[in-house]
């Protein structure tokens, strides 16, 4: 059989029933992607004969004597494709993984077609833009900015690797083929709960081409947890890379190796299991419940109270919240929940390992390699010099890449075997076995006296962990973080970590934040209404302000600098915008208008300790390198690294070659989660960058006979009083003596300090339907110095459509034996690009005290007030109150037959 791709022909024979996707990428087109292989993402879209197709639900034999274009047939670096050129420039993407299928999309459309984009992108879609900025590609606009010397600082400079990502280059981490290659398959556990009593490995290991079978008793007995923080020990140590108790239906019982991953995967099939199935709890209340089943030991040290499942439980007080409320004339309670909210990160989880010189490697899809590979060297017993973790770019993480998940197994494959072994999750795995939000369930009791001043503040959250651990601890605390926005003298927080016989939960944008900032928020425009008060009005008279001590779980001493009055401005911002926007039509007839508004604020790093090490070198070729662990998945910390160390040292971005996230050529990097990313690492960058500056400026003060305090950096030469002196010259002197112009330079995530934001809407619900449409969007950020707009306007863009998701369409299913129903993008309903509104951003306009340069980092925190702001508004609209997400049209049109209370919303 030949086929013709991107004008090369091939006499290949697929395998039978191979669809495309697959066949394109072992002629080593890897630019076509598997976000899903059903047809509903679009990241493997390629041409057939022009027309775009989804390749992952096409037959390779379809293609047959056909032309087939893939994305690297479209364009290359240096000449790009018109469409390529437009998503580079606009940029029209952030992680870069569904880029190549939007640009073979978008690149076909009539213009009938881009004035109707909501259809015509309706099979393709984006986790991290929001959609906005390919909109804005499609349209042929233009945001990119090019930095002049030493002033990159505040301008949209593009991506380090855009060129690369428009045109398919950029790899991944499973973009590549080795030589010898096995796949990794896993049998997953049918029950919520049960002892693995035999595994019969007899006809597994017939199926021809499977290697290995490992259960429990193959693998090291060590206890550890996926999460992954600096410090371990916040973190529960109750997993094993295999088991032989399965806690969640899902859990991993057993993984097969084999040549090819059909053979793998009939390997799983012919497994013979049995269990001995034992009793299951799958809600929290009941977990706790006397004579639940226990999932965990008392024997095991990390349990609170095995006897309830108790992981992590927290009693804090401040003040007299009894004598709070006596004292209030208004008091207003309600339990409000959040549900599982799944990452659907577009490139699943998945690790290569092998070996190398008697080293093991391992190419992975994490957020933070340098604890990954801690965790790998103690589970394998391996020193530090034996291994070496490293990532590719990353397909979006949100914190789902947290963990360590994929890489033990296929470390465990290649110390084994010593062959390379692939392990990638398929989406449904996603799904049913990787680590959503925690489910939570918050009472908050409010009371205030009439002019609105609170005098008792109480909450009650309790968390479903799962039948793990991994951040069940952490997320709890960090709830505190929406009981810390509001000043009240009496504030008293009871939390409980519960484990249930469920997919163990995790980290995920917003981390632990998100579920109280509903409940709060929503709880704060109720009590807004018993008092007759407008939201906005309660919001002012109670939030902290800079002086205030931030009050959460306790009131003893923190590191956190809290010295701007941000989170006023974002509420005054956001009110002015809603009132400048209030005579929006509505969609017709009939239609109920409401506004809603909701605040938050956020640290600027996590309270355990957040490390990372940043080494600057100039070379020969006058290109600074500049190497930092942190990992690339979207959030934007390469192109801010990139202008910080430009800004430094007097030139331009193109002049720093970045080196990230390899522990063999990279210094240590505690991760990019809860906006450490620009935080820690841009501090480690900016000092690294500023040592290696003055070493250059010292060094050619003394070779011009001026004071150092007469010489500055301009991109290739050193002012040195009226004389500019070439800097090659200075680098070839250098190195005639022995010097070089490197550095390195740690920095950690203390102090810190606070990012504030608010989130207004004007939505339209419809009476009959339940159906709620988003007339207009609009975030106020405290962002601090702004290093590079348009990635900060595109991380709100992105936070708010993952809100906006969170909050209506999508929809955690699982069934009464602890089994996700629809664990596929079709049916779970992350936002296309209909569902998402354009946000207008408001930037506050401070500067943070401790930053880089006065930056924040602020990509968490967006996604926080959404859900909350749609509910108040939904409210706001039909005076039903729904304390219970998603706000799906069926939850709200069996609530829109209930009396209407009278309005209390800010005005439209």
């Amino acid at each position: 059989m030949t086929y013709l791709v991107n004008g090369r022909s091939f006499d290949e024979e697929p395998r039978p029933g191979q669809c495309l996707r697959t066949f394109l990428r072992e002629l080593g087109h890897f630019g076509v992607k598997k976000g899903c292989d059903a047809g509903d993402c679009g990241a493997c879209t390629v041409w057939l004969d022009g027309r775009p197709v989804h390749s992952c639900v096409t037959p390779a034999f379809r293609a047959e004597d056909r032309e087939v274009t893939t994305i690297e047939g479209l364009g290359s670096p240096g000449d790009l494709h018109p469409a390529q050129r437009r998503f580079r420039d606009a940029p029209g993407f952030q992680c870069g993984f569904c880029t190549a299928g939007m640009i073979m999309t978008s690149a076909t459309f009539t213009e009938e077609q881009k004035a109707d984009l909501p259809r015509a992108l309706k099979g393709n879609l984006c986790r991290c833009t929001g959609y906005r900025s390919i909109e804005d590609a499609v349209r042929g606009l233009s945001a990119v900015e090019t930095a002049r010397p030493g002033r990159a600082l505040g301008t949209s400079v593009g991506a380090p690797a855009a060129e690369d990502v428009v045109t398919g280059r950029a790899e991944f981490t499973m973009d590549t083929r080795m030589d010898g290659m096995l796949h990794l398959k896993v049998l997953h556990a049918p029950h919520a709960h049960a002892r693995i009593v035999s595994v019969d490995r007899t006809a597994a290991l017939a199926v021809p081409g499977v290697r290995r079978v490992y259960t429990w008793e193959d693998v090291p007995r060590r206890r550890f947890t996926t999460a992954i923080h600096t410090d371990h020990l916040v973190d529960p140590d109750d997993t094993y890379i295999l088991d032989d108790t399965v806690r969640f239906a899902g859990q991993r019982v057993a993984a097969v190796v084999a040549d090819t991953v059909g053979a793998a995967e009939e390997g799983c099939r012919r497994l013979e299991v049995e269990y001995d199935v034992l009793p299951a709890v799958f809600e929290p209340e009941e977990a706790m419940a006397d004579g639940a089943p226990q999932l965990h030991g008392s024997e095991d040290p990390f349990v609170r109270d095995a006897v309830h499942n108790l992981l992590l439980e927290i009693h804090s007080h401040i003040g007299d919240v009894d004598a709070g409320f006596a004292a209030a004339d208004v008091i207003h309670e309600g339990t409000y929940f959040s549900p599982r909210v799944q990452h659907a990160h577009l490139e699943t989880h998945g690790s290569i390992a092998w070996m190398e010189d008697g080293r093991l490697n391992v190419r992975t899809s994490s957020q933070s390699p340098s604890i990954a590979k801690v965790k790998l060297a103690y589970l394998f017993a391996l020193r530090p010099d034996q291994l070496r973790v490293f990532c590719k770019r990353v397909g979006g993480g949100f914190g789902g890449k947290q963990e360590v998940i994929s890489e033990d197994l296929a470390a465990l494959a290649a110390l084994d075997t010593g062959r390379p072994v692939s392990f990638e999750y398929t989406r449904e795995e996603e799904f049913t076995t990787a680590s959503p939000r925690h489910p939570m369930k918050l009472t908050v009791k409010l009371g205030a006296k009439a002019d609105g001043a609170l005098t008792a503040f109480q909450v009650r959250n309790v968390s479903n962990t799962g039948a793990y651990g991994n951040h069940g601890g952490e997320t709890l605390y960090a709830g505190g973080a929406a009981v810390m926005i509001y000043r009240c003298p009496n504030k008293k927080y009871d939390a409980y970590s519960v484990y249930t016989n469920t997919v163990p939960s995790g980290a995920l944008r917003g981390y632990g934040m998100t579920q109280p900032a509903f409940a709060v928020e929503s709880a704060m425009d109720e009590l807004a209404l018993a008092l007759h008060m407008d939201p906005l009005q309660l919001r002012r008279r109670n939030i902290v302000r800079p002086g205030d001590p931030l009050v959460a779980m306790h009131d003893g001493p923190d590191d956190v600098m809290f010295n701007e009055d941000g989170l006023s401005k974002c509420i005054d911002l956001v009110a002015g915008s809603l009132a400048r926007t209030a005579d929006q039509p509505s969609p017709g007839q009939g239609w109920l208008v409401g506004v809603g508004v909701a605040s938050s604020m956020h640290e600027t790093a996590p309270p355990t300790e957040h490390i990372s090490e940043a080494w600057v070198t100039l070379g020969d070729d006058l290109v600074y390198e500049l190497a930092v662990g942190t990992v690339e998945f979207g959030e934007g910390t390469s192109t801010a690294h990139v202008q910080i160390a430009a800004n430094q040292l007097g030139t331009t971005p193109s002049r720093i070659r970045l080196v990230q996230s390899d522990t063999d050529r990279t210094g240590f990097d505690t991760g990019a989660f809860a906006s450490a990313g620009l935080f820690v690492a841009g501090n480690a960058v900016l000092r690294a960058a500023n040592a290696v500056r003055d070493r250059i400026l010292e060094f050619a003060a003394s070779h011009a006979g001026v004071h150092v305090v007469m010489c500055s950096m301009d991109d290739d030469v050193v002012v040195c009083g009226d004389t500019g002196v070439p800097l090659a010259e200075l680098v070839a002197l250098a190195r005639a003596r022995g010097i070089r112009f490197t550095a390195a330079r740690k920095a950690y995530g203390s102090p810190r300090s606070v990012v504030s934001n608010t989130q207004g809407f004007r939505i339209a619900v419809h009476p009959v339907t339940g159906e709620i449409r988003v007339l207009y969007s609009v975030q106020a950020t405290d962002a601090g110095v702004v290093i590079n707009p348009e990635q900060v306007r595109g991380q709100v863009d992105g936070g708010v459509a993952q809100g906006i998701g969170f909050a209506l369409t999508e929809n955690y299913q699982v069934d009464a034996d602890g089994v996700m129903a629809n664990p596929n993008l079709r049916n779970y309903r992350i936002p296309t690009f209909a569902d998402v509104p354009r946000t207008e951003l408001l930037l506050v306009g401070s500067s943070d005290s401790v930053g880089p340069m006065g930056s924040k980092g602020m990509a968490e925190c967006c996604i926080n007030p959404v859900a909350p702001a749609l509910a108040n508004a939904l409210r706001d609209a039909t005076g039903v109150r729904c304390r219970e997400l998603p706000l799906t049209p069926e939850r709200i049109y069996s609530r829109l037959g209930e009396s209407r209370p009278a309005r209390t919303g800010p005005a439209r």
